[in-house]
């Protein structure tokens, strides 16, 4: 009698479980895409790793001249050059990571097509592979600190979880559209306005003393507005974020990344088929 040798690979019931722990068992394809991000970011640039300094940095520079200099933004005692950039070190981070992993299914439509393995694995190496960008761009901040006298103080063991916070709301985000995007592809000229409106949302250009304490926890609705201020205070000595806006933005970004979960896991069985 002939032995069958047939594999079936089957996909977890929609909506029945967030299987996670299929996340470190193909922790390797994670670990490959994620190299395979980064090594397609630099190939062929002529200016290779510079471009992760030059965006923060010549954002910084109009920043400094148009809002800085000319509209007299003030910056909590803090020169106005080190304090725009240090906000847009998480800001790209975050911007980069969900304009990647937005179009991550769709870019990876032959991946999704020939194999089955979790699908949560393209968006998060999208994001994982802005954290080299960041690392380079650190250090420029590094030697702006230096320049300008400022030492952190005992808070810049807190950066790690801002660090995360900028991570988890890039994912929390990211799941969704990237999932909308396999059925509406017009989402991929949706996000481009959606950050640069997410900007001035977000105190980058000015502090959030100047939000009124009353719109404060409302203010707080935008995760990036906690990490921007958190990264403030841990690395330049800024005053500590308002308690509420930050417990609004963890809370915010907890309740989009299980939603962003769910959705994404209930969509995953149908993305082979629609994209």
């Amino acid at each position: 009698m002939e032995k069958n040798n047939t594999l079936s690979i089957t996909v977890p019931k929609s909506g029945s479980s967030l299987e996670l722990r299929e996340l470190w068992e193909y922790r390797e394809l994670l670990y490959f895409l994620t190299w395979r991000d980064i090594k397609v970011r630099y190939k062929q640039a002529a200016l290779g790793a510079t471009w992760a300094i030059l965006q923060p940095f010549m954002t910084m520079v109009v920043f400094s001249i148009f809002f800085g200099r000319l509209a007299k933004i003030p910056s909590d005692g803090i020169p106005y050059p080190i304090f725009a950039y240090c906000a847009l070190l998480p800001w790209q981070l975050f911007a980069h990571s969900l304009s990647e992993s937005s179009n991550s299914l769709v870019a990876n439509q032959n991946l999704i097509t020939k194999v089955y393995f979790p699908r949560l694995v393209i968006p998060i190496s999208a994001i994982l592979a802005g954290l080299v960008d960041f690392a380079v761009a650190f250090v420029v901040l590094i030697g702006m600190m230096f320049y300008y006298g400022i030492v952190p103080t005992h808070a810049i063991f807190f950066l790690p979880l801002f660090l995360i916070l900028t991570l988890a709301s890039s994912l929390a985000v990211g799941l969704w559209l990237s999932a909308f995007n396999v059925q509406f592809r017009d989402v991929r000229y949706i996000v481009p306005f959606l950050i640069q409106f997410w900007l001035f949302a977000t105190p980058i250009a000015y502090p959030s003393s100047l939000v009124p304490d009353a719109w404060k926890p409302l203010f707080g609705l935008n995760p990036m507005a906690g990490v921007v201020e958190g990264f403030r205070w841990v690395l330049l000595g800024a005053n500590r974020p308002d308690i509420g806006m930050l417990i609004v933005s963890s809370l915010t970004v907890f309740a989009l990344l299980i939603g962003g979960l769910i959705y994404f896991r209930r969509m995953e069985r149908s993305f082979a088929d629609i994209i």
